[in-house]
């Protein structure tokens, strides 16, 4: 070896190359051998994992009625982590006439004081984690725990604390303040309402998608799409607006589909959204919400389609195409009031006398001539008040 490092010596500033290469080929054979033994290591890992899983679950129910004492598996890491993840999701499906045998598990093992210590003297993710698992158990022994987290002097924390007291209907207060405050809290980290979301039923759940929905970002990903999938209109709602943030391959498709959806505010947000993206394409949904059966949809895809100042003429020609008078006289009233009326008749006037251009010349005409009247009546009403 010493003979070997004195003749690169001897090769001067070659040496020095040399010498970067030979260590630069090591540092990656050391990289690869550690992603290599990582791997294996994971591998092996899980393969246990499953097959303690599967012993476990055979003799699940002697583990929660107490038959097979704790001792046998609560001081074996991975066995302890296994049933600790089994018997929470149980209690969170749980009835309530199922639920005693599960806390009283998760009580005799000491399961539960161990999440409780971990809440109240661990740090960062840790505490965090634990906070999570406690809001899922359920047990009234949790609530010390959850409420000393709203003092911690980690920001998640704190918001980890409120939303397990507020999903486990713990928290007692007016909606608006506890939405204001969320909104607050989780502005710079929305993510942590999705994990939320996942536990969440009925008003609760109805909430934090509201929350979600004024702070969603293209960072979300799919998550909204679950939402946007959701049993619940409401959520469906907030999706929607959700959704108006994200302009992603998804989201046409997305708000494709909320805007056919049953309940007309669900259609309603996804139309609003839609005004909010920047993609051609949703110029033939927004014509097919111009037709719909609810005022405030037709209104709003109006006022959508009414600022779309470079394909006006062509929308105007697709609308008098639908053969919907309603779907016409809100499009005519939204191009009155965005002043863009006189440039569709100026087009008209300019691009010959076909019968095509004269229908639409005549409309225009028509429409104007009926805002002007309308426009009267209400003055001379006015008036005589």
């Amino acid at each position: 070896m010493e003979s070997v490092f004195s003749a690169i010596e001897k090769l001067g500033p070659a040496g020095l190359v040399l010498r970067a290469i030979l260590g630069s080929l090591l540092g990656i054979f050391l990289l690869v051998g550690f992603i290599v033994l990582r791997r294996w290591y994971r591998a092996r890992y899980f393969r246990r994992r499953s097959e303690r899983t599967v012993a476990l679950r055979a003799r699940w129910d002697e583990i929660v009625s107490g038959k097979i004492p704790p001792t046998d598996w609560r001081f074996d890491p991975l066995d302890c982590d296994i049933v600790e993840s089994i018997l929470l999701d149980n209690i969170e499906m749980s009835a309530p006439d199922g639920l005693p045998p599960l806390l009283n598990c998760l009580r005799v093992s000491g399961l539960l004081d161990m999440l409780i210590y971990e809440a109240r003297t661990a740090h960062s993710w840790k505490q965090r984690t634990a906070l999570l698992a406690l809001g899922r158990t359920r047990a009234r022994e949790a609530i010390p725990a959850l409420v000393a987290g709203l003092d911690s002097r980690s920001a998640e924390t704190r918001i980890a604390a409120i939303l397990d007291r507020i999903v486990d209907g713990q928290l007692d207060a007016p909606e608006r303040s506890v939405k204001n405050s969320l909104a607050n809290c989780c502005r710079s980290n929305p993510e942590i309402l999705v994990r939320y979301l996942e536990q969440a039923r009925g008003p609760v759940r109805e909430l934090l998608a509201r929350v979600l929905a004024e702070l969603a970002s293209p960072g979300l990903g799919e998550e909204l799409l679950v939402l946007a999938a959701d049993a619940l209109p409401e959520v469906r709602a907030s999706a929607a607006r959700a959704l108006g943030n994200t302009n992603t391959s998804y989201t046409l498709p997305a708000l494709h589909s909320l805007a056919n959806d049953p309940e007309w505010f669900v259609r309603l947000r996804a139309v609003v959204a839609l005004g909010e993206i920047e993609n051609v394409g949703k110029i033939r949904i927004l014509l097919r919400s111009l037709c719909d059966a609810n005022r405030h949809v037709r209104q709003r895809a109006a006022w959508v389609l009414a600022r779309m100042e470079p394909q006006l003429e062509q929308i105007l020609d697709d609308v008098v195409a639908t053969n919907d008078d309603y779907a016409l006289q809100s499009f005519i009233s939204e191009l009155e009031r965005s002043g863009a009326i006189e440039n569709i008749a100026g087009l008209i006037a300019g691009s010959g006398e076909g019968s095509v251009q004269t229908t639409l010349r005549e409309v225009v005409e028509r429409a104007k001539k009926s805002v002007e009247l309308s426009g009267k009546a209400v003055a001379v009403a006015a008036g005589a008040h």
